[in-house]
């Protein structure tokens, strides 16, 4: 479905990608995992065409994606859950989901998905009224989840889900992406729980300094003696 070759991204004159090849076929769940620096919101970023690259291509169900204005990629199916959560705070939970359907093809079955999002997460129904400021960081998570979802995407990208939460906030925002892999949502997770990042992932691949150097699925990264050192301690 992702199909990404070569590809360089520049911040100036400074290099954030190196020559990147990641693949994530249609229902996978393909982990990205590396330090801080290492080049992975710069990799979805890039994706989601809000940072253009300076070569290589990425292609989505086959269609050349590279340097396409942001809504463009969303419009074809590819959603973000950015890091951050990155909610309008004045506006209602409604309204914020409301704001993740406007595109056309979204728009057309929003009524539906809002249905689908209220069930996976029925404090959003509850709060529909409230002002997405006063909502506490796990239910902001659950926001910009639903917002990404209200897009209608066939990928959706998740960059940072547990940042700021705690171990039981963690531990759901990883169940709801289990769930969305279950009903066949196809998923790239850049997450810095990388133990529960591996156990979870199809694939996985890992960002040093900008260049893949290692991939292989979850289980083997997990148990390779590389990742245990570097990223679990062990």
């Amino acid at each position: 479905m992702l199909n990404i070759r070569d590809l360089s991204v520049y911040y100036g004159d400074a290099q954030a990608l190196d020559r990147v090849a990641l693949d994530v076929g249609a229902g996978e769940v393909v982990a990205l995992v590396g330090a801080n620096g290492a080049g992975k919101t710069s990799l979805i970023r890039t994706v989601a065409g809000i940072l253009k690259p300076r070569g290589g291509s990425i292609e989505f169900d086959g269609q050349p994606i590279a340097g396409l204005d942001s809504h463009r990629v969303c419009d074809l199916g590819v959603g973000q859950v950015a890091e951050g959560r990155q909610v309008f705070p004045s506006m209602r939970v409604l309204e914020n989901l409301q704001v993740g359907a406007m595109l056309p093809r979204a728009r057309a079955q929003a009524a539906l998905t809002l249905e689908r999002v209220f069930a996976l997460y029925p404090r959003l129904k509850e709060r529909a009224g409230q002002l997405a400021g006063t909502l506490s960081g796990g239910e902001q998570q659950m926001l910009a989840i639903g917002r990404c979802l209200m897009g209608a995407p066939r990928l959706v990208m998740f960059d940072e889900p547990s940042l700021g939460l705690s171990p039981a906030l963690v531990a759901e925002v990883f169940e709801t992406i289990r769930q969305l892999h279950a009903q066949g949502m196809t998923i790239l997770l850049v997450e810095q729980n990388v133990a529960a990042s591996l156990r979870l992932a199809d694939r996985a691949y890992v960002l040093e300094n900008g260049s893949i150097v290692l991939e292989g699925s979850g289980a083997q990264l997990l148990d390779d003696p590389r990742v245990r050192e570097a990223y679990l301690g062990l």
